[in-house]
């Protein structure tokens, strides 16, 4: 059986070496590449990160087979000598803690950049966002919001709130409170492409989690918090938008979309969203 052993562990960590070598030609990985710029950037964390962990895996994995190997080697060649009992070795005790401390610190600093242009709000790309502000005619003032839509979670569904137009047909600031003019969506996130955008993200009850997939966006959703999100599509398309949270026995239910369209067409969304929520049910169009 100590045959049998050896050889078990040490063909495991081959399979999986091979699997995972394979994996990428078979889509086992990533079932789509991101379409968020900053979301490649996690990529490329994910895979820095894997290829640490291979290594290390690899490493361990030697050192137990070289292990069970002259273990059974020794018995199978009739030492029958009394166990050896070491209380281990200073300078291999040091080495296994300073390693791993100096890999994490390596991954701790590696990965600041990332975690702050996607958390911190100082870094959030203001020029851009205002740009977008800008090209949809929106009359705002530098203290209002840089966000184009208001996201709340509620058992079980997403509720979207967008700013509406004035009198003069601009696009009006999304305020922190509910406004006459505001328009709403239930489950349909519909944002301009190619640039940088902003939604507020709140939970009207318990806490919920905003996924889109295809970004490698997350952010919990919190009662009682606005928190900012930002991110970009590299063209238009459409999207999964899940709860990644369970939320209730409704969980499943929050499998919504995210339509990333261009600027004149989330423009032309916005006018029809406010005709069809303006719409008495009674009055008829005046002939042309």
């Amino acid at each position: 059986m100590k045959w049998f052993w050896c050889i078990f562990f040490m063909v495991w960590p081959i399979v999986a070496v091979v699997l995972c070598l394979i994996a990428p030609s078979q889509g086992w990985w990533f079932y789509s590449e991101s379409v968020n710029p900053l979301g490649r950037r996690i990529d490329h964390l994910f895979y820095v990160i894997l290829w640490i962990t291979t290594i290390v895996f690899i490493g361990t994995q030697v050192g137990l087979g070289y292990a069970l190997f002259r273990g059974a080697q020794k018995t199978d060649a009739g030492d029958a000598s009394k166990a050896w009992h070491s209380h281990g070795r200073h300078d291999l005790e040091v080495a296994w803690s300073i390693i791993p401390a100096i890999i994490l610190l390596f991954i701790a600093l590696y990965q600041l950049d990332v975690w702050a242009e996607y958390r911190v709000t100082d870094a959030f790309p203001r020029d851009k966002m205002e740009g977008v502000l800008k090209r949809l005619h929106q009359v705002r003032t530098p203290k209002d919001s840089l966000a184009l839509a208001e996201v709340s979670g509620r058992q079980f569904e997403w509720r979207i709130r967008y700013p509406g137009f004035d009198a003069n047909g601009n696009l009006l600031p999304l305020m922190p409170d509910p406004q006459p003019t505001d328009l709403y969506a239930v489950n349909e996130l519909r944002l301009p492409s190619g640039n940088p955008v902003m939604i507020n993200l709140r939970s009207l009850d318990v806490q919920h989690s905003f996924f889109l997939p295809d970004l490698r966006v997350k952010q919990d959703a919190v009662p009682g918090l606005v928190i900012p999100v930002w991110f970009a599509t590299d063209s238009p398309g459409s999207h999964q938008l899940l709860c990644a949270e369970l939320c209730g026995w409704g969980h499943y239910k929050m499998n919504a979309r995210f339509i990333s369209e261009s600027e004149e067409d989330f423009l032309k969304f916005l006018r029809e969203l406010q005709q069809a929520q303006n719409f008495d049910g009674v009055t008829q169009a005046s002939p042309p």
